[in-house]
């Protein structure tokens, strides 16, 4: 089981490779671990987290999930 206690860049992609084989993301493509800052790894934890806790989702669940995968991805912390 990996150690998820550490920021590191293998922690983030072994969470984005979980939530996007959890949520059978089709387009998971598009969302490469590489894209995520290591200053976003609470961040991240939280929503691999609850992916992994919730046994379903609804269309509208998903959606949101993904859309909040993809702010992460892109933004920049905002003490920078």
């Amino acid at each position: 089981m990996t150690d998820l206690r550490e920021p590191t860049a293998d922690n983030i992609a072994h969470m984005i490779e979980a939530i996007k084989s959890r949520l059978r993301m089709a387009t998971g493509s598009a969302l490469q671990a590489s894209r995520f800052p290591l200053e976003r790894y609470d961040e991240i934890r939280e929503l691999y987290e609850l992916v992994l806790a919730k046994p379903h989702f609804s269309v509208s669940e998903v959606e949101a999930l993904v859309s909040e995968l993809g702010r992460l991805s892109a933004a920049k912390p905002a003490d920078e």
